[in-house]
Parts: C-alpha cells; structure tokens; sequence
C-alpha cells in the first residue's frame, strides 16, 4: 500500500535531575556538597532513509517517546544521558510542525535528518550550585509528514492513456493494468536501465479536468511531479474511449498550470501511444498541424518505438 501522509506526536525525554548530597568524612565538621547534574533527555529526530518507499509505517505506530535523562549522583557524578530517538521515512519526505504549520525541513537525500522534538537538559547539582535543580522537560509536538516522490520522470496523461502499460514496458515495475480508468490508484516507482545510466520514473495516477480543484485522484497525486526533472506527457492517439487527443494534451497542459508550483514548466516529452489502433495515424497528423512540437509515435503494448523515446527521455535528464 503506498501511503504519502501521516501524523504523527512525538515527545523529547525530560533531563534527569540534579542531586542534593553532602560529603563528610571524620576529619571534616561540615558537609562538602557533592551533588553531580542530571543527564539530558533524548531528541527526537527524523532521518530520511533510501530503504523506504512510503509512510505505511506510520498508519499503526504515531507515538514517539524519547527517554529521560538519568538523575545525578554523589561525587559529582553526573546522570547518563538518554539515547536519541530516530524515526526513518523515506527521502523527498516533508517535515511540518501540525500547531504552527511551519515546515522543519524537506528531507531531499538519504541521510539527512531534523530534530523535531528536543531533549530536556538536566539539572544541576549542588556540587556546582548552591541548590539542586530538576531537569527540564522535553519538548512534545504534532508532526506532519508529507511525501513527494523523487522520481527523475513523471508520466502524466488521462485514465486508459496507456500510462502503467508503458511503466511495465520500459522498467522493472508490474502495476495493475486493465481497461478500466483510474487502474492505478496510487503512484507507481519504476527504474529504467538506458544506454548510459539509470533513472526512476513515476506512473501519476490519471488526471482528468478539474483535477487541481481536487477532482477525481486531484492533487492527491499531482504533489508527487513537483520534485521531477522532465515529464513524459502520454496521450492515447487512437481516441478509442471517444476522446480528442488534442483536447486531452490541452486539458492535462490546463491543470498542470492550474496546479502552479512550477510544474506546467517542466520540460516535456510529448508521447503518442497507442499507434497500433485503428484511427491513430490520422488523429496523429492533425495533432502534428496543431501543436508543432517533435512527438514521438508509440505503442507501449506492442513495444514499438521505445528505444528512440528512452534516448530521448535520456538526453532530456
């Protein structure tokens, strides 16, 4: 199941306490005080991990609590302080504060980290103060996690357009395929082998008109291309469920600039797929005439063509 939200409460460690302690021995008539500090509590932090691929996790476990400080002791021995808590998620994760609704951090690579949540410090101790004091309590915060796929291509394009056809065919993932719209329900992540390196690319679930107002799949999935570098725009040049293909191109091209964010200008790789049905040469020609861009002619079913599109897509990156 791919899962890109979560909530999540997450609560620091207290410091321990500083210790009240007096040292006698038979040669002194008045205590010395000895009293060592408290240990500091456990930070909650938040690492982005290249091993994860959704915030499933987090739909069962929401609650992160980090460990006291240890309490000081005599001889000044100071408390042990608690072990930092990291709680993974995958890279392309965004770290908001739920109460402020500011954003901590946007964990882009593997490895980077954020601490959302800090330890309290621990007391100190009557061997370097005049009185003991207690730790200071850790920090408690609701968190929001949201994550963007890092993907280097994203596919976009109606429902039935041939998208997780041409994701299966081109890469080493198995979506759902069937003729039905909407088969694919969630983003698919697929590697690619080209000629000269490797690159992921990202099935979007289709998008219809009204999609940026939150229509159909809406901006559920339309987030997942902000962070991609180019994207393949797939249209069924056959026209087989009754649609325009010129009228797709220009709705999907609509809600991509009504969604903003920059996406609208990413570069883009016009695709005509299914060029082995009926109807498609001649839908293609007039296509051509009206946008006057290069489109590369395809049909990811039969495997037709696909070389010259992933040299393309290639270059692009």
């Amino acid at each position: 199941m791919f899962i890109d939200g979560a909530k999540i409460n997450v609560r620091a460690g207290s410091g321990g306490r500083g210790c009240q302690s007096l040292y006698r021995d038979k040669y002194q008539r008045q205590g010395i005080p000895d009293g060592g500090g408290g240990g500091k509590g456990a930070d909650i932090i938040i690492r982005a991990d290249r091993n994860l691929l959704t915030l499933l996790d987090f739909q069962y476990h929401r609650h992160f609590f980090g460990a006291n400080g240890g309490h000081g002791s005599g001889n000044r021995k100071k408390g042990k302080g608690a072990e930092d808590v990291v709680i993974r998620v995958p890279p392309g994760t965004v770290v908001q504060d739920f109460a402020t609704g500011s954003f901590l951090r946007d964990l882009d690579d593997d490895g980077d980290q954020v601490i959302v949540a800090r330890g309290g410090q621990g007391g100190i101790g009557n061997g370097y103060h005049h009185e003991a004091t207690p730790g200071e309590p850790g920090e408690e915060k609701t968190i929001l996690l949201n994550l963007k796929l890092l993907a280097d291509v994203g596919v976009v394009g109606f429902p039935n357009a041939g998208k997780s056809t041409l994701i299966c065919a081109i890469s080493n993932a198995h979506p759902k395929v069937a003729a039905y719209p909407f088969t694919t329900t969630g983003p698919i992540l697929g590697v690619v082998q080209g000629k000269h390196k490797k690159f992921v690319v990202a099935d979007i679930p289709g998008l219809i008109p009204g999609a940026a107002e939150g229509r159909g799949l809406g901006v559920k999935f339309l987030k997942h291309i902000e962070r991609t570098r180019i994207l393949i725009h797939l249209i069924d040049m056959s026209g087989f469920d009754g649609r325009d293909p010129l009228e797709d191109y220009k709705n999907i091209n609509l809600e991509l600039k009504k969604y903003g964010k920059s996406v609208s200008r990413k570069p883009q790789i016009i695709c005509a797929n299914k060029m082995d049905l009926p109807g498609a040469e001649k839908n293609l020609k007039r296509f051509k005439s009206a946008v006057r861009r290069k489109i590369y002619a395809i049909s990811a079913l039969k495997k037709e063509n696909l070389e010259e599109l992933l040299d393309a897509i290639e270059k692009k990156i």
